[in-house]
Parts: structure tokens; sequence; C-alpha cells
């Protein structure tokens, strides 16, 4: 099921590239991102609510509220740099760029998460690095 999940999830970021691409044509780009984020706001909470799982909210500890809160703090950046980029650049070079957030995770769960190194994962990472300035140039 992860695997169908994550599929879904590349086929929704794909549209999402195209579709701001489109929107944010004469918008500036931080007005675009706080629009995109209020969507994405009411349709989380609007799924938290459809299974019924704001009882957890309570059992939330400490240390996962501040993860959660600088990871928000993360996205919130990362969305306002890529409003910027796909509203200034074109959408076949900014993707790939952004995609370099796959080598960048990799090696910062090597580092803080002490997740295995394997020679697989550094090969693909190369070739990930090397599509991306491939793709790029």
């Amino acid at each position: 099921m992860w695997f169908i999940l994550a599929i879904l999830s590349a086929v929704f970021a794909a549209l999402t590239s195209i579709l701001a691409k489109v929107g944010i044509e004469g918008v500036n780009s931080n007005l675009a991102t706080a629009i995109r984020t209020v969507v994405v706001v009411l349709m989380s909470w609007g799924m938290v609510f459809l299974t019924n799982a704001q009882a957890g909210l309570a059992e939330i500890g400490k240390k996962s509220w501040i993860f959660l809160i600088l990871s928000g703090l993360a996205t919130g950046a990362s969305w306002l740099c890529y409003y910027k980029a796909l509203q200034i650049g074109d959408v076949s070079k900014v993707v790939p760029i952004d995609k370099l957030s796959i080598v960048i995770t990799w090696v910062l769960a090597i580092v803080f998460l002490h997740e295995q190194f394997t020679v697989k994962s550094l090969i693909g990472c190369l070739l990930i690095g090397a599509g991306t300035i491939l793709m790029a140039l």
C-alpha cells in the first residue's frame, strides 16, 4: 500500500508543479503560496475530522510539537522558495533541482537519524544528482 500511496504522491506533486506554474502567472509568489497553504490546511484538517483523529491532539508530546512546528517552518520556507523559483524559472528545470531534496534527505538521514548507508543508495543518489544536472542544463 505504501508504494501505491508514494506513486500517487508523485503524480499529485507533478500536477502541483504544472498547476502552480499556470496559477502564479501575474500573481505574487508569496501570495500564491499563502493561498495554496490555506487550501492544504483546510484539506488536512478536513481529513483529521473525517477520520476522527482530532482526539489525538491532546496526546502529542512536547518533543513532537517542537519538531512538527520546525517541520512546518521548513515546509513553509521550501514552498516560498519553490513558488518564487517556479514563477521566474522553467518548471522543467525548477522541479528536478527541487528533487535534489532526495539526495539531501539521504545525507541528513544518515548523519542525524543514523540510517543505514548502502552502496545501492549512494549509487541512486549519484544518479539523481547527475540526472538533475542534465535536466537543469
